[in-house]
């Protein structure tokens, strides 16, 4: 094989098992007693928290898949951000990763070089230590990171904390898994492929930051579940949200790719788990539902913040460069306007 690691069937977040699949198997696992235990599996959340003492808590994560792209180096770069970015979305700051890998034996040990490369320099942009990891022999390469970090127990981003009222921003464009699918079948542009590894490779540590003045009261990643499903778990179904198509950051080209049928089996897993749930009002079109679906590799933040500090974060977060702007809201259960009710998501052109 080449110094190229050829596109995998599935790579990046697209190899995520379906979010139906993954509840129906948690809910079968038996819950963990430990009231230092802050944060579990419980509410789907992006990582484990654990407290330490009353101002210290451990933020625990880990992340791994297939590559999405042909360069080992910069594979190994978006498998890092991708989990480091589990840190960042509850509140933390990253401290250590270890690797994990699968590498087949008889493959050029140049490429996983490289790709180990790729992966420490983010952990070191991230402020972190890399400590270490795990190797296995496999018919396939997987790459990725068991991240610790650390936070206040007080000061946890948990992604089922939002309010009526709150503000919904998101700080990366969407289509990454469009943008992917394209490139696998030699449809996508240079112009759009480099945009979308741009995009993977930024991490969410710089969003985070300027996130820590305001009041945020959710917050996740949007990763393999799409932005749909994520903000389905943000709402626990107990509110509803109303979502600004129109107000969406969008990679370039993938609206129209997406209006190719160039999209992926996982955007139509999570459109089967959670697509009840969504009112789509009419002028929204097929593109938008499909970017609103598509799995992100390491995808941005998605904010619940308080509406008076909506503005100041938006703009803190443009200084900075990301195309982040306030995309809906999130609603009262009782608002029943045009299907707003507890655990809807309506979605107007």
């Amino acid at each position: 094989m080449s110094g190229e690691i050829q596109f995998c069937r599935t790579g990046g977040c697209t190899a995520k098992l379906g979010p139906g699949i993954l509840d129906h198997v948690l809910k079968k696992i038996p819950r963990s007693q430990d009231d230092h235990l802050l944060v579990g599996y419980d509410s789907a959340d992006d990582a484990a928290v654990y407290r330490l003492t009353d101002e210290l808590a451990i933020v625990q994560t880990l992340d791994f898949f297939p590559p999405m792209v042909e360069d080992p180096y910069i594979f190994g770069q978006i498998a890092a951000a991708n989990a480091l970015s589990d840190i960042y979305a509850m509140g933390g700051e990253v401290k250590s990763a270890l690797n994990i890998v699968c590498f087949p034996e008889q493959m050029d040990l140049n490429i996983l070089g490289r790709i180990l490369q790729g992966g420490a320099e983010k952990v070191q942009e991230a402020g972190g230590v890399l400590a270490g990891g795990h190797s296995i022999a496999d018919a396939d390469v997987k790459y990725g990171l068991s991240v610790t970090g650390t936070v206040h127990p007080d000061k946890i981003w948990k992604n089922n904390g939002a309010r009526p009222g709150d503000r919904l921003i998101l700080t990366k464009p969407l289509g990454v898994g469009i943008i992917t699918a394209a490139s696998r079948v030699k449809e996508a542009s240079k112009k759009a492929v480099d945009a979308a590894v741009c995009s993977m490779t930024a991490l969410n540590r710089y969003a985070a930051q300027a996130a820590h003045g305001c009041r945020i009261h959710g917050c996740t990643d949007v990763t393999g579940f799409g932005l749909l499903c994520h903000l389905n778990e943000m709402l626990g179904g107990t509110y509803g949200a109303k979502i600004n198509a129109s107000a969406l950051p969008v990679l370039p080209e993938a609206a129209s790719y997406a209006e190719e049928f160039l999209i992926t089996a996982a955007a139509q897993r999570n459109r089967n788990f959670v697509g009840d749930k969504v009112f789509f009002e009419d002028g929204v079109s097929f593109a938008m539902e499909e970017l609103m679906f598509d799995p992100q590799t390491s995808g941005g933040l998605l904010f619940a913040v308080d509406k008076e500090d909506a503005q100041m974060l938006s703009g803190k977060l443009k200084e900075l460069g990301m195309p982040a702007g306030i995309i809906g809201e999130v609603t009262e259960p009782s608002d029943q306007k045009k299907g707003c009710t507890a655990g809807r998501i309506h979605v107007f052109a």
